[in-house]
Parts: structure tokens; C-alpha cells; sequence
């Protein structure tokens, strides 16, 4: 409402504020609270912390704090240009793209073009992932860029060169178009096991109390921004250790006298790195999944997931679209029951700490339903 009495709000609330966009298909929250926290070593901060990422929400966010000097904002993929335009940020970190929500968002190279449209000659520094080839097509339009080697775990909307269509070659960690010669930039930083490197080529340790390779890469480009606006990496890493839980994600709850860990995952891309830091069998596992407006209502994207992973696994499945999630575990030869809601399926789990992943609005039914 506030939007509509006054269509500049947003544009007026960030310009007493060094901002940072955040955008990307996966991690966007947790690396806009890793970035928040290291940026609280300079000044305080007001940001959409819980993941309220389109204009409304960032508005809302911005409106609540009027002593901050800096403002860090998770942005959704499809308003990245129009937040840019009207926050004019100092930095902009760009972490990652691949299918999601394909009956809303666009087709991942028109995402693509789209930030490249939208940021081209962005007086903001760049912070992007160097192995994310749609990234760096999207980044290259502006003229000063930060490459950060994070890493790409997900190379399925990748293989096809964003500049000429080509084919991509993917040998070891790098990349490049045989065609026209669009290849992996040199990054000045970078991820290596539980270091981070610097541009002097100084190896920062990164403690997190986060898990997965996937956070430590969300690490590495948080130091990276956070080196933007004059913050040690040491200092900002350290920092980064404060942060237990993103809005209830990786969190570790009791329900029915059984401990359930938390675990969001929205898209093909994400349920891979989540089924890469799930403890090994037999650890029961419980997957739900919805198809509600914010989860986008085409679950097609279930076939993409590689559900082979869980082999070994006890399996209970639970939400909306139990039965589509049930058919694709079918065919992926994988043991499962149907259970009709999360008290069920924690009863008729084996012993041990059960693995909770699920999607968008799913992840919120079991946070109100478990007290988290």
C-alpha cells in the first residue's frame, strides 16, 4: 500500500545507505545474513533477514530502521534490475542460476540476459561466482567486477554457452565456448577445502557453524563483499561463525521426543547440495513437497533430481504432492511409505535423527507444526 501512495519509498529509504544486493537461484538468504553479520563489524545493518525478497518485502525491511549505515537486501532473481535501479547499491553479489519456478520465473538465459541488461555500466561493484557461466555472461556488461571462484555443483543449465549457444567444454574446473571464445574469467577469490583466498593469496580459515561445501562457498563471496566495504576477511569470518540458523533452516528441533534437523530445498539444484551434507544411511529421511503459489505449481522439476542419492536411506513422504514425489521415487527405484502429515512420518521412521528436507512452503507447514 505504502508502494502505491508513493511509488519512490523504496528508492527514498536506501539513500542514506551503503547497500548490498543479494541475488541468485539458491543461497541468497543464507549469504545476505552471512554478509549482515560480517558488515556488523562496521556499522550497524537493517536487511530483510527472514527472505521477504521482492519490492514490498524489501520495503517493509528498510522501513523498520532508521540508524543503519549500511543495508543488505536479498533480492528475487526476476526484480534484480528494477531493486538495483532504485537502491543504487555500492555492491552487488551474484551467486548462482539454474532452473526454478519455471511457470513463473523465466528460462534461466533469460534470467541471464536480464541481469545483463539491467546491470550494464551499474556503477556497483560485482561480486560473482567465476564458475557459474550464466553468471559471468550476466556480469560482464558491468565494468568492474570481483570474480570469487565458489564453485558449481549443479551444471545442468549449463552446458550450453549463454553468448553464442554453443557447447560448452567443462574440463576439470574450468570452462569455456569452443565457438566464441566466452570463457571463465581469473578470479581474485576464491574457495579451497576450509580456506578462503584472498587477492594477496592469504588462506583465511572459515568456521561455520552452517553445513556444507555450499555455505562455505556462501562464505567466500559474503568475505568477498564484505572486503568491499573495508572489512577484513579474518574479521568477517569470524563473525560469520555467529550464525546458527537462517530463518529456521539447518536448525535441530525436538518433536514427538525424536530430533528432526531442518533442511530447505526448492529446486533441482538445491536438493542436490542438500542431499550432499545429510548424514549417510541408515539415517531416516523425510521429504515433503508442495506446489502452492510460492513454490510455483509445475513440479516436473522433481524429474531432474537425482533421488538415487538417498539409496539406503528409510524414506517417509509427506505434503501436498506426495504422490507425484512417491511416483518419481518409483521409478528411481528408491524404498519409501506415504504418510499423511509429519507426525506419522516421525512415528514411522526408524531410530536416530531424522533429515527433513523440503521445499518453499512446505519447509513454513513443518516449522508452524514442530514449534520452530
Amino acid at each position: 500500500m505504502a508502494l502505491k501512495l508513493d511509488p519512490d519509498l523504496l528508492a527514498r529509504l536506501a539513500q542514506n545507505l551503503d547497500v548490498t544486493l543479494v541475488s541468485a537461484t539458491n543461497g541468497k538468504t543464507t549469504t545476505t545474513r552471512l554478509i549482515a553479520e560480517a558488515l556488523r563489524a562496521a556499522g550497524p545493518v537493517v536487511s530483510n533477514a527472514l527472505g521477504a525478497n521482492m519490492p514490498a518485502g524489501i520495503t517493509s525491511a528498510l522501513a523498520g530502521s532508521s540508524d543503519a549505515r549500511f543495508g543488505v537486501i536479498e533480492v528475487d532473481e526476476k526484480y534484480l534490475a528494477g531493486v538495483a535501479r532504485d537502491t543504487d547499491p555500492k555492491c552487488i553479489a551474484l551467486l548462482n542460476l539454474s532452473r526454478d519456478q519455471l511457470d513463473r520465473a523465466a528460462e534461466t538465459r533469460m534470467l541471464a540476459e536480464n541481469w545483463r541488461e539491467g546491470l550494464a555500466g551499474s556503477k556497483a561493484v560485482i561480486v560473482a561466482n567465476a564458475d557459474d557461466p550464466l553468471v559471468v555472461w550476466a556480469a560482464s556488461s558491468s565494468p568492474n567486477v570481483i570474480w570469487v571462484a565458489a564453485g558449481q555443483m549443479w551444471k545442468d543449465d549449463a552446458w550450453s554457452c549463454p553468448s553464442c549457444g554453443g557447447v560448452m567444454q567443462r574440463p576439470g574446473d574450468d570452462w569455456f565456448c569452443g565457438e566464441c571464445g566466452f570463457r571463465r574469467p581469473t578470479p581474485s577469490w576464491a574457495l579451497s577445502g576450509d580456506h578462503v583466498l584472498d587477492p594477496h593469496g592469504s588462506a583465511w580459515p572459515i568456521h561455520l557453524q552452517l553445513p556444507g561445501r555450499a555455505n562455505k562457498a556462501n562464505a567466500a563471496s559474503s568475505a568477498a563483499v564484505a572486503a568491499v566495504f573495508g572489512v577484513p576477511p579474518q574479521v568477517a569470518l569470524e563473525r560469520m561463525y555467529q550464525v546458527q540458523a537462517v530463518a529456521g533452516r539447518y536448525d535441530v528441533v525436538q518433536f514427538m521426543e525424536r530430533d528432526l534437523r531442518l533442511l530447505l530445498a526448492k529446486n533441482p539444484a538445491g536438493w542436490l547440495e542438500t542431499f550432499s551434507l545429510i548424514d549417510p544411511p541408515p539415517t531416516p529421511v523425510i521429504l515433503s513437497v508442495n506446489a502452492r503459489g510460492a513454490d510455483g505449481t509445475d513440479t516436473s522439476w522433481l524429474w531432474d533430481v537425482d533421488y538415487t542419492r538417498l539409496t539406503g536411506h528409510p524414506i517417509c513422504v509427506i505434503g501436498d504432492r506426495k504422490l507425484d514425489l512417491a511416483v518419481r521415487l518409483e521409478v528411481a527405484n528408491q524404498h519409501f511409505q506415504v504418510c499423511e502429515n509429519i507426525d506419522q512420518a516421525v512415528q514411522m521412521s526408524p531410530p536416530g535423527r531424522i533429515e527433513v528436507i523440503a521445499n518453499y512452503t512446505a519447509f513454513q507447514d513443518l516449522r508452524r507444526r514442530v514449534g520452530n
